[in-house]
């Protein structure tokens, strides 16, 4: 899902949800120049998915799939869209009651934990006791034409704000460890390359009870190994249960509950009708009459379709709310053929045939050029769309009845 960041930027968070009733919220921030589909971030949600946790991890501005650009951002910013976070939460969800970070996400949320009333436990993963620590990287920043600095970090070359040191130097970082005043765990590898355990003997001595301390051993500091972060989210899940005691189990609500797709054949020799049902929804699926079935219902190809279609406009129409503006209903167009390989001058695959899918957006004739331009672009980024386009791993499991939880 996107949600407006501090700084008016579109943010891009991915809301991983348990199979059932959610124990609590949990908001996690990734480490600096990461995103949210790193190794930490994406196997500490799935454990804690596992013990009952909705997480929500989310890219900050100019990472990952989020807008806005990198080279404006600063500590500060980042502190506003993790506030910017906990809102959108707060709005549809529920408001988070765990807060974690990794490296600098954890400075992050240990800088704006104090302040949010809803947060009951902390939790930081290789975390510098000051975000001063992070000068220590852009050590060899080189000025470029257009003001910002050059940098390289790991293996990666980005343009930086001339006043992000600044602003990484100037946070009373252990004046807010010490008035924390919630519930803190501190997981730190002795092998820690990039933020040593020393900086989390700062952290953990500075700030006051209750607190405790999880060794990472053998750990890297991105947890690159899937045992280490595996550990790591198993050991928040177990800690965070001491001081988020399971509450009663509240009605499911839309988004916080997913539904399984349930479709069963329909005794008919005719055709191939099935019946589909989803939550309180039901509806019919066939094939057409020129290929045996008896047209009782649309046929899969296209439910697909207008699964994309839908989720064309509905992506459309939720960012133009964002941006306050007003146009007429939306018309997407689809049909799905197949083509020679040759005849698609940008795939990647050459030979024989693929599926094309020709999507035809028709808007509100009266926007603005400019306004056209970014709802077209922002249709590309529905997530039925990328669901199509990216690498997507089918399970098939057989037996008796089955509730799917992931």
């Amino acid at each position: 899902m996107t949600f407006p960041g501090g700084g008016g930027s579109d943010l891009t968070g991915t809301l991983d949800l348990p199979g059932g009733p959610v124990r609590a919220v949990a908001l996690f921030a990734h480490c600096f120049t990461c995103d949210r589909t790193s190794r930490a971030a994406s196997r500490v949600a799935r454990t804690l998915t596992s013990a009952g946790y909705a997480v929500l991890r989310f890219d900050f501005t100019g990472l990952g799939d989020s807008d806005g650009s990198f080279a404006e951002t600063t500590f500060s910013t980042n502190l506003e869209d993790l506030r910017a976070a906990a809102r959108w939460l707060a709005q549809e969800l529920e408001a988070p009651r765990l807060l974690i970070g990794h490296s600098l996400g954890g400075a992050a949320v240990l800088a704006i934990a104090g302040e949010l009333e809803s947060v009951e436990s902390v939790a930081v993963i290789g975390a510098p006791s000051t975000p001063a620590h992070v000068t220590t990287l852009l050590s060899g920043a080189v000025p470029v034409s257009d003001g910002h600095l050059a940098v390289t970090i790991g293996n990666r070359s980005l343009h930086i704000s001339p006043d992000l040191a600044r602003d990484l130097s100037a946070q009373p970082q252990l004046e807010r460890i010490s008035a924390l005043g919630k519930p803190l765990l501190v997981l730190h590898s002795p092998r820690d390359a990039v933020v040593g355990i020393g900086e989390a003997r700062v952290i953990f001595e500075t700030a006051r009870h209750p607190k405790s301390f999880v060794t990472l051993d053998e750990a890297d500091h991105l947890l690159l190994r899937a045992e280490d972060a595996d550990y790591a989210g198993s050991m928040i899940a177990t800690w965070a249960g001491r001081y988020l005691p399971q509450r009663a189990a509240s009605p499911p609500t839309p988004a916080a509950t997913p539904t399984n797709v349930v479709v069963d054949e329909v005794d008919d020799l005719k055709g191939y009708a099935h019946r589909v049902r989803s939550g309180r929804h039901t509806w019919f699926l066939d094939e057409p009459l020129e290929v045996g079935g008896a047209d009782s219902g649309p046929g899969p190809y296209d439910v697909l379709l207008s699964a994309l279609g839908a989720c064309t406009s509905m992506t459309m129409r939720m960012y133009a709310r964002r941006k306050g503006w007003d146009y007429s209903p939306s018309r997407v167009t689809l049909r799905h053929g197949r083509i020679h390989a040759s005849d698609c001058e940008s795939c990647e695959t050459t030979s024989g045939h693929l599926d094309r899918v020709h999507r035809h957006i028709e808007l509100d004739p009266s926007l603005p050029e400019d306004r056209r331009a970014a709802l077209i672009a922002i249709a590309d980024r529905c997530p039925i769309h990328r669901t199509l386009l990216g690498e997507i791993d089918i399970v098939t499991t057989h037996g008796p009845d089955e509730v799917l939880t992931s």
